[in-house]
């Protein structure tokens, strides 16, 4: 099962997690109070930047004769896809600089380069996915209704394929992501008069995307279309790669919790934003490399804060990480490729059925519940946050050295000590947790 109380999980008291959510409110008034000039700058330069390598690389397809000038041109036009989809597109749709009051940098009106309608996935993304992100039957974003990441999910026979599904959404990814907001949708809509015009609107922005890099721009290169058609239909890949991989990586590495529906119930703000830490991922990355991926190697901070400039996650990073040592929480990032290859491990393994797998839903790699503490405790384990809490990073470690012959032969020692109570008031025999706490 998944995490059913996110405090307990973190080994946070009720006191805990309502300070920690006052501490986060703070950065969230801080970062408001100082957004400004700088921020607009920012914004407004990144757009003439995209839009100049577009048109710059665009030029270059439709003019240069050798194929070294083909190449660079079309990773250029990927490279501006890649920037128009994340940092543009995605940020400016979450609303980061509506306060700007500029109608062409404004999430009502910002329709991207892409074959989904941006109010379509406003719905599925901006509330569906970041209110309820990770909890089980809600967050239609796990897997995507497509793949199963944790062991929560049920296995079905199809599912033995799920690899090679996963190299075509890979591919195919704004089209995936497009089909996925438009079922997202046509489900909360309640009339077939409404769902038909959903469907009505997808069609003409998919008539219009196609229409754009695979008619329009191939003729305006007369005899040399296949050229442009060649490059449209690469950057438009690797593009797709690019974002596939980003989004992936900030949500399904292991350390990426899942939760049962029971954790929204009447769930207080500093509980939700608990739930972003515990179910987000981060990848290092710098200044370029952040860049490039819309600054979603911060997917801790922009789940925390998804409507701040993205250009500000840097920083409120350093701040959150201290966050994390001050209540002994794990900051769940590491490079790139390992955050990926942890992903493909969980993508691969669950494609077989339950009894092919080793760890339960309670204590596997990419999932776990409260139960995957039953039994442990910390015993003396002077690692702990800079205020002396004992959280969920001592937890881990203690559950870890419990799995070596000499953690196991230490916790048996322990076992006759006496331990704090479980940290959840409301019902300690459910929580099956005996850790040592600070209260």
């Amino acid at each position: 099962m998944a995490i059913t109380e996110v405090g307990v999980y973190a080994h946070l008291s009720p006191a805990d997690v309502d300070a920690l959510g006052l501490e986060l409110d703070a950065i969230r008034r801080d970062i408001v109070a100082r957004r400004g000039a700088r921020d607009a700058a920012y914004i407004r330069r990144t757009i003439a930047l995209q839009r100049g390598l577009d048109l710059t690389s665009r030029l270059v397809i439709a003019l240069s004769r050798g194929k070294v000038g083909w190449a660079l041109a079309t990773a250029g036009l990927a490279v501006a896809k890649s920037i128009e989809n994340m940092e543009l597109g995605h940020n400016v749709c979450h609303g980061q600089w509506d306060w700007m009051n500029d109608p062409e940098i404004h999430s009502g009106t910002w329709e991207w380069d892409m074959a989904g309608l941006s109010s379509q996935w406003r719905y599925s993304h901006n509330f569906r996915h970041h209110m309820y992100t990770n909890v089980i039957g809600m967050d239609d974003d796990i897997g995507f209704g497509v793949m199963r990441v944790t062991r929560d999910q049920p296995w079905r026979p199809r599912l033995l394929l799920q690899p090679l599904q996963n190299l075509m959404l890979a591919g195919l990814f704004e089209w995936g992501i497009a089909l996925h907001d438009l079922y997202s949708e046509r489900d909360r809509v309640s009339t077939p008069a409404g769902k038909t015009a959903e469907t009505r609107a997808f069609l003409k922005k998919v008539g219009r995307q196609v229409g754009k890099d695979y008619l329009l721009f191939p003729a305006l290169s007369g005899r040399r279309w296949r050229r442009t058609l060649a490059a449209n239909t690469a950057a438009n890949v690797v593009r797709n790669l690019w974002a596939y991989v980003v989004i992936f990586c900030g949500h399904f590495p292991d350390g990426a919790e899942k939760f049962e529906p029971t954790v929204v119930e009447a769930e207080s703000k500093a509980q939700w934003y608990l739930r972003q830490m515990l179910g987000t991922a981060n990848f290092d990355a710098g200044p370029v490399l952040a860049f490039l991926s819309g600054n979603l190697c911060y997917q801790i901070e922009h789940h925390l804060f998804p409507d701040l400039p993205s250009n500000r996650y840097a920083e409120i990073s350093h701040r959150v990480r201290a966050l994390c040592d001050e209540y002994d929480l794990p900051y769940t990032t590491g490079p790139l490729l390992r955050q990926y290859l942890l992903t493909l491990r969980t993508i691969h393994k669950l494609a077989l059925p339950d009894d092919f797998l080793i760890a339960g839903s309670d204590d596997a790699p990419e999932t776990g519940s409260e139960k995957k503490f039953h039994g442990h405790n910390e015993c003396g384990n002077s690692d702990a946050g800079s205020s002396g809490r004992r959280g969920l990073r001592s937890a881990l470690r203690a559950v870890a050295a419990h799995s070596t012959p000499a953690g196991r032969r230490k916790a048996d020692m322990c076992r006759s000590e006496p331990v704090a109570l479980p940290v959840s008031a409301r019902d300690p025999e459910a929580a099956g947790c005996v850790c040592r706490t600070a209260i």
